[in-house]
């Protein structure tokens, strides 16, 4: 068979450009080589010229004791991450990589973690609350039940939680103390104790006052929502003890009915039969923020009822126990 001089050609042709590319890809894996070869020698001289040191012990430091004891060696550090941890105070070293007393060069990372102390939870809200329930609730929550001291009270049941310390929805490490202050039930004759006059009428304080002889200073809010002669402030606070020389001085609602008109929305709650004593809050919600109109213990089966003026208002939340139960949009 005969082969043709265009193709015989062509076939030569291709053979060169294939032995052009081998050599030109060989020459560029041989200088790849010879440039990493030296590059690692360079390296290598570089990082054996460097002093060797002694790893610092950080374990149990500061923040800031941990990275001046690592700088005054030469020595790098980073943040490996934080972790809880109730025995370490929050910002110290709980750990580190490498390990104390290890030799290595200088510039090296040393790898730390932090703690965050205690792991952190939110208090509850243990206001009006029997004992026992308040207990239960701060097991659940990881708390500690601390001191527990007694209270006369008027509007409180015996055993019920009055106040407590931290307040409720303060964030604190798991396993720390609430302090609780409970009812001892209604005081002996000789003692007389403030009753809670808020959202009440101020008729209700004048003739408190009348009957036990004391004197009150009133001063009316022009600005507030509630009807006219509502209390909105009392000193002392409600379960104080007073005499004849305790000062009392009120706040009342300075707005005339009249001035609401068909303006006015009427808020109307029940509480549920049995049980005991339960924490009530209503907030009236605006562009201006929240603005709180009650905040009480009731007992079970009462009934709350309020008058506000719908200016300005969007919505009102009911809190029972320091869970919302209802949201009401004002139309």
């Amino acid at each position: 068979m005969t082969v043709s001089p265009i193709s015989y050609h062509k076939s030569v042709s291709r053979k060169l450009n294939i032995m052009f590319f081998l050599k030109i890809a060989g020459v560029t894996i041989f200088l790849f080589i010879l440039t990493y070869y030296f590059f690692y020698i360079a390296m290598e001289s570089v990082i054996h010229h460097r002093k060797e040191v002694i790893v610092p012990d950080v374990k149990g430091k500061s923040a800031l004791s941990a990275l001046r004891l690592i700088s005054e060696n030469n020595l790098a550090l980073k943040v490996s991450g934080f972790e809880f941890d109730d025995s370490v105070p929050v910002g110290t070293v709980l750990r580190q990589t490498p390990q104390a007393g290890m030799t290595v060069r200088e510039h090296k990372i040393i790898r730390v973690v932090f703690s965050q102390g205690g792991a952190s939870v939110f208090v509850p809200n243990l206001i009006g609350l029997p004992m026992r329930n308040a207990e239960l609730l701060l097991r659940q929550r990881g708390l500690v039940l601390g001191e527990v001291t007694e209270a006369f009270s008027l509007k409180a049941q015996r055993g019920t939680v009055l106040s407590q310390d931290p307040a409720a929805e303060s964030s604190v490490s798991k396993n720390s103390m609430v302090q609780l202050v409970i009812s001892a039930g209604l005081p002996p004759s000789s003692i007389t104790l403030m009753p809670d006059f808020k959202q009440k009428k101020i008729d209700e304080v004048y003739k408190w006052a009348s009957d036990n002889n004391f004197a009150v200073n009133v001063t009316e809010d022009p600005e507030s929502l509630f009807p006219y002669g509502t209390v909105l402030e009392q000193m002392p606070a409600s379960d104080t003890v007073v005499n004849e020389k305790t000062e009392f001085s009120f706040v009342i609602s300075g707005h005339k009915a009249s001035q609401f008109g068909e303006n006015e929305y009427k808020i109307s709650y029940q509480l549920t039969q049995g049980g005991s004593q339960r924490h009530v809050r209503i907030v009236a919600v605006s562009l201006d923020g929240d603005k709180e109109i009650f905040n009480g213990l009731r007992d079970p089966g009462s009934k709350i009822e309020l008058t506000i003026p719908k200016t300005g208002i969007e919505k009102v939340r009911i809190f029972v126990n320091g869970i919302m139960v209802e949201e009401r949009r004002i139309k």
